[in-house]
């Protein structure tokens, strides 16, 4: 039996989103600064720069966290390295130099609470059973259900890495379950296209995330070379196919 005192019922600390067992919580106002900050601290507020954190409510349940992630857990939890042999760690490792994600991702197990640390970025919460599979931008994960699959998959070509400005490879996710995503900009800021054997060409690496589906390819803005250099665009990045894409339109 336990008890969370100053937490639900803080004022300075806000639930803007809840999905499964996950709720996005907002610090409104920095309340620990010095006087010399407290000037910065207020504009950043009023400008949505706010601390973020993400709660997960355990209920015989399990969530897989970006390793470092935790601040707390409270209750009857279990934590265990999601490592199960020196052969997995091996794969997991190579995995986490190509996708910029941690090579272990630790397993929470039990009932109570485990809160995670806080930060600046946007959280993002996405229901993968929606998407089918979800391929995730390098450095985006930072939580889900224990019930999603992870596995790391290739591009379709080097040059879609190459001239891209992506990595060669990024994380999937697959299943029923949450992911938790720290997004450069606020869902409210995020566009999503739904593609039905369609195509979106994209200048730069503004998808944050795509299903697994699509198809993606760097092409020549135009079909000439003189064409594409005249237009300023030079290559784009294509996703064709039958599948989703969430784009940040601005990058930060």
């Amino acid at each position: 039996m336990f008890q969370l005192n100053n937490f639900f019922d803080n004022k300075n600390m806000t639930c803007i989103e809840q999905m499964g067992c996950f709720r996005v919580m907002e610090h409104q106002r920095d309340l620990s600064v010095s006087p010399s900050e407290a000037e910065t601290q207020y504009f950043a507020a009023q400008m949505n720069v706010k601390r973020r954190q993400v709660l997960c409510e355990l209920n015989n349940t399990g969530v897989k966290l970006q390793a470092g992630a935790m601040q707390w857990m409270l209750g009857n939890i279990n934590m265990s390295s999601g490592v199960k042999g020196a052969g997995d760690f091996l794969g997991k490792m190579v995995a986490s130099k190509v996708t910029g994600e941690s090579a272990s991702k630790p397993l929470y197990n039990g009932q109570g609470y485990v809160m995670l640390e806080p930060t600046y970025r946007h959280i993002i919460l996405v229901d993968v059973s929606q998407w089918g599979s979800i391929v995730l931008q390098d450095g985006l994960f930072l939580a889900c259900d224990q019930t999603l699959q992870e596995q790391v998959v290739a591009r379709s070509n080097v040059s879609s890495a190459v001239l891209g400005g992506e990595g060669l490879f990024n994380l999937c996710l697959t299943g029923q379950g949450i992911a938790v995503l720290e997004s450069p900009v606020p869902k409210t800021e995020l566009i999503q296209f739904n593609l039905q054997n369609d195509v979106v060409k994209i200048d730069g690496n503004m998808a944050i995330a795509w299903s697994s589906s699509l198809q993606f390819t760097v092409e020549k803005s135009s079909k000439s070379l003189l064409g594409s250099a005249v237009s300023g665009e030079g290559f784009v990045n294509v996703y064709r196919g039958t599948g989703s894409i969430l784009m940040a339109p601005t990058s930060k």
